[in-house]
């Protein structure tokens, strides 16, 4: 019996924001699962900035959506039906499905979640990919230390939020960075953090030198721009920057206002002998037990929170996407595609 997935399609190649007509919610027939198969429907499935870089036809470390293609995503699904000897009908997967309803795989690349460990739903934020890059960039090239100061861009997200706790979990003092009055509330009150500013403020780079008076010793960047023109004169000696985004540049058309920060960047890195190193998740993925040993302990011990904003339909996904790359979410952004049969 075949089955009918909606799927959210390329529709065109954005320039600069995306737009609505940049893409196409369009009705495909899938055929049955074959042998070595299975018929999965999506329950639940990831929005993150990456994706913008995907819709762009461009050298980076993956291949672009191709137009007319599913855009790209990590999703939760259950296996409706399956021929595969590994899955059987039932079983909770996480995989990197799409935007669609439904999918045929042949189940390469795709792994069980166990429901009985914490909502099916962690394993797209605080629990799957956000998660982990929170837990490698900051423990592997980070290495906070007691008593250092790290800064965290984008500090109410899904990553930055995760960095800020680890590092508070680590004895580190923590300064978060985030885009209205609400996020940081929420991230001193409800995550910890010892203070969080709005990047909105023109009084930025002041504000955040009053709250770094000992300088900064680890900066988790995954947003760019002003305010890393803000961090970077406050870098001390050996300071330690993991890179895993840039979302203030993603959509970025023509150059960019102010002068050039390089020569100044350049300089500082050689005189505070400053390492600085971007990061891809995927090269990292052997520390991924260790990674949900310590994350679902300190999930369950109290110590580390999460909050999830959730969009209901597959249809509103565009729109959803669009303003997350205005921080119009609050908290790890994902679709609720269809219904959590473990809720």
């Amino acid at each position: 019996m075949a089955t009918i997935s909606t799927q959210v399609q390329l529709a065109a190649r954005p320039v600069g924001d995306p737009k609505p007509e940049d893409f196409a919610i369009v009705k495909v027939e899938l055929p049955d699962p074959g042998d070595g198969e299975m018929l999965c429907r999506v329950i639940y499935q990831s929005l993150d900035p990456y994706m913008r870089g995907r819709m762009d036809d461009a050298k980076s470390y993956a291949k672009p959506v191709p137009v007319g293609g599913v855009m790209e995503a990590g999703t939760v699904a259950e296996v409706v039906r399956s021929r595969h000897p590994d899955f059987r009908q039932g079983d909770i997967v996480v995989s990197r499905f799409g935007w669609q309803t439904h999918a045929v795989s042949d189940g390469r690349g795709v792994q069980r979640v166990d429901p009985a460990l914490a909502p099916i739903s962690t394993a797209l934020g605080v629990l799957g990919m956000p998660g982990m890059t929170a837990y490698v960039g900051l423990l592997d090239i980070g290495q906070p230390k007691a008593g250092e100061t790290v800064v965290v861009a984008a500090a109410s997200g899904a990553v930055g939020a995760v960095v800020g706790q680890i590092a508070r979990i680590k004895g580190c003092r923590v300064i978060g960075i985030a885009g209205s009055a609400e996020k940081c509330d929420y991230v001193t009150g409800e995550l910890g953090f010892d203070a969080c500013l709005n990047h909105r403020d023109p009084g930025l780079g002041d504000a955040l030198a009053a709250a770094c008076p000992d300088g900064i010793d680890v900066y988790f960047e995954n947003v760019g721009g002003a305010v890393f023109d803000a961090v970077l004169p406050l870098l001390n000696a050996f300071a330690r920057i993991p890179v895993c985004g840039l979302i203030s540049r993603y959509s970025h058309v023509g150059g960019f206002p102010g002068p050039d920060q390089l020569p100044r960047l350049m300089r500082a890195v050689l005189t505070s002998r400053l390492a600085i190193q971007g990061f891809i998740i995927t090269d990292r993925w052997n520390r991924f037990p260790d990674f949900l040993s310590d994350m679902s302990g300190w999930i369950s011990s109290g110590e580390l929170r999460y909050r999830e904003d959730f969009v209901d339909g597959i249809e509103n996904a565009p729109d959803a996407f669009m303003g997350l790359l205005k921080g119009r979410n609050f908290g790890k952004l994902i679709v609720r595609v269809s219904e959590d049969p473990t809720r």
